[in-house]
């Protein structure tokens, strides 16, 4: 009986992925955790969505996954999907529970994310798709037929806006500092300083030292970027210079500083 099943199974799915290796791998990852019911699942809904077949696994997914999201999980898994999506570079945990948005029972929510896109992201410590084309098919309208709840994942201003909170604030409290390297003595000769070694930077700092003007410009909400911004340019610019210098990314601080002026509210922080 056991034996027919895995047959019939193997015959559906083989067929299905019509050689699209993405489709086989991803439907592999999607039935691990319980075979014989995902299967059932994925039977149930055959495509009646007018999808073509990758698209209407990825719809399968996010349905089982989120379809009993509770109202109190949606905007916090709105801002973690976004910002996967919209990040300039991935970002980790640590990073992703300072996105404003996501404000109560974190490590819950990373834990529904985790699990419900364990069959599409990687399992390390940064959160990311395995194929472009799962991120398509979430800025798409066929992700809105499947999970209306959740269509703020779409919403570039928002999640540029979050973006941009999350490294402003990082920026203004103490994680940037003065002497981010630690050095011992402020005379150069006294040091021995390690070219290489960026361990002294968090990813987190690394990543709001790269991208944060990038965000800033693209924030279409000035008044509360405003305080933020002046702190920064009159009392933290120095050290995120250093930071910038420990990255090996001096060379790029003036075109950053460049690209801030197309921020309307820079002048008044000036």
């Amino acid at each position: 009986m056991e034996d027919a099943w895995i047959e019939k199974a193997l015959d559906y799915l083989v067929r299905r992925a019509a050689g699209t290796f993405i489709w086989a791998t991803t439907v592999a990852n999607f039935l691990r955790m319980d075979p014989r019911g995902r299967f059932d699942i994925l039977q149930a809904r055959n495509n009646t969505e007018g999808l073509d077949e990758l698209q209407s696994l990825y719809s399968t997914i996010v349905r089982e996954s989120f379809g009993g999201v509770i109202e109190e999980e949606i905007l916090g898994v709105t801002c973690i999907i976004g910002a996967i999506i919209f990040a300039r570079q991935p970002l980790d945990d640590d990073a992703l529970i300072m996105l404003p948005g996501v404000k109560t029972r974190t490590s819950h929510i990373m834990r529904l994310i985790r699990k419900g896109f364990m069959s599409i992201i990687d399992s390390g410590p940064i959160l990311h798709f395995h194929h472009r084309s799962f991120e398509d098919f979430l800025l798409s309208s066929s992700f809105l037929q499947a999970l209306p709840s959740l269509s703020g994942i779409q919403d570039r201003n928002f999640h540029e806006h979050q973006l941009a909170s999350m490294c402003l604030n990082c920026m203004v409290s103490s994680e940037l500092h003065f002497n981010m390297w630690n050095l011992e003595s402020s005379n150069i000769k006294d040091v021995d300083i390690p070219t290489t070694d960026k361990s002294a930077i968090s990813p987190l700092i690394s990543y709001l030292s790269l991208f944060w003007v990038d965000h800033l410009v693209q924030n279409q909400c000035e008044e509360i970027s405003m305080n933020a911004v002046k702190f920064i340019m009159h009392e933290k610019l120095l050290f995120w210079i250093e930071v910038m210098s420990i990255l090996g990314k001096a060379h790029e601080v003036s075109a950053i500083l460049k690209r801030a002026l197309e921020w309307p509210g820079l002048a008044v922080c000036l």
